[in-house]
């Protein structure tokens, strides 16, 4: 039981070294997550709009046509007229350039929510490695007490033969060890769906190296600089990046305080009754007027928006400064648990050993000395728990910090 307490692994061979490092993790994960390639696309998306906005005009040319002809109306004087435009819309002053830096503005925004969704997949990993190394602790642990409920029965067997134990033990002893083995099978069940969560979530069979971060790795965290570290915690520069294209937003919802106008050129061929042919060339400017029906929605939009920004700026900001006070606030927590398991663990296992050896020589009953090593077990439990919780505390204060391992 002692190799328990150590964690030296599953007995029997049946443990499984971690294999991969937690930054490969992380990248594997990554490599594979879906709102990864939605949030490219989106960046794309933003970029071309970018450089889209950059056209000497804001929208693709019109052209038009008509054709009069007096036929139609039973009339036959020969009054016929071709006419045919083209013409082009033509960008508002600045209008070009905030509708560009809008798209790039947005692409900015979208490049930080990356980042944001870089962090929670590193949380997710580090989340599902714990699971997989704790219910792999508790298959250890179990398989060692079904071991020792197996040794108390051999011993019980022997007593019994020489009417040195009672049946009531005996079946004390079975009853315990159908128990131990129940708990084997449930912590196999466990470690088969942690595994198997850990295998989609990486996109591969693998389990990342939580165990080795330790105190050294803490000291290269930032926690004691909570502003430098709320500054550059992604979700606060992408809620500071949402603010500044709302910004320009607004800026482009004064730059399109009217529609756009066009200009063109037209031609006029037409023939009338007792005249010559005529063609004549012309230019058409078309001037949509302002009208608050318009302008007013818009704006009220952009400034919707903006107010919005940043309400969510502000709140990022508090939710990461909470955040940081739990991450120590568990780092304290973690601290101490492990500490006082491995000192209940320790001295429970020395327990159990003595009442087993005490029970063996007739001088303690048969159920304390199932107690005890029950005692124990739990206690192993909670130190497997605590000690990975500590480990997973550090991690989790290296992510919050803006460290991926």
């Amino acid at each position: 039981m002692l190799a328990m307490i150590l964690g030296l692994g599953l007995p029997g061979g049946m443990a499984r070294a971690a294999d991969l490092s937690f930054h490969e993790a992380v990248s594997a994960a990554w490599a594979v997550d879906p709102t990864r390639a939605e949030l490219t696309t989106n960046r794309q998306s933003a970029d071309a709009r970018a450089d889209a906005a950059k056209s000497w005009f804001p929208g693709g040319p019109v052209v038009s046509a008509q054709y009069f002809d007096d036929h139609l109306i039973g009339s036959n004087l020969g009054y016929t007229t071709y006419e045919g435009t083209v013409s082009v819309p033509l960008w508002l002053p600045g209008q070009g350039t905030a509708t560009r830096r809008v798209a790039q503005a947005e692409s900015a925004t979208i490049q930080e929510k990356l980042n944001v969704a870089h962090m929670a997949v590193a949380v997710r990993v580090l989340e599902a490695a714990s699971a997989q190394v704790i219910a792999q602790r508790r298959l250890a642990v179990a398989l060692s007490l079904v071991q020792a409920m197996q040794r108390l029965g051999s011993a019980i067997d022997r007593a019994q033969r020489v009417g040195e134990s009672t049946a009531a033990d005996r079946q004390a002893a079975m009853a315990e060890l159908a128990a131990a083995r129940t708990e084997a099978g449930l912590a196999r069940e466990q470690v088969e769906t942690t595994g198997a969560a850990l295998a989609v979530l990486l996109g591969r069979p693998g389990l990342p190296d939580i165990l080795s971060y330790d105190a050294r790795f803490l000291a290269r965290t930032r926690l004691d600089t909570p502003q430098v570290v709320e500054d550059n915690d992604p979700r606060v520069r992408a809620a500071h990046r949402d603010v500044a294209a709302a910004q320009e937003s607004v800026r482009l919802a004064k730059a399109s305080f009217m529609p756009n106008p066009e200009i063109g050129v037209g031609a006029i061929h037409e023939g009338q009754y007792g005249s010559p042919w005529d063609s004549r060339v012309g230019v058409q400017v078309s001037v949509p007027l302002p009208s608050e029906a318009r302008n007013v929605p818009m704006m009220s939009e952009a400034r919707n928006r903006l107010a919005a920004a940043g309400s969510q700026e502000v709140q990022a900001r508090r939710m990461v400064r909470v955040e940081l006070a739990q991450v120590r606030a568990r780092l304290d927590a973690a601290r101490t648990t492990l500490e006082s398991a491995r000192t209940s663990a320790a001295a429970l296992n020395r327990r159990a050993d003595e009442m087993e050896r005490s029970w063996q020589v007739g001088e303690t009953a048969l159920i304390e000395a199932l107690r005890a090593r029950l005692g124990a077990y739990n206690a192993i439990l909670a130190l497997n728990s605590a000690e990975i919780g500590w480990h997973a505390a550090i991690l989790r204060a290296a992510i919050a910090t803006g460290i991926t391992p």
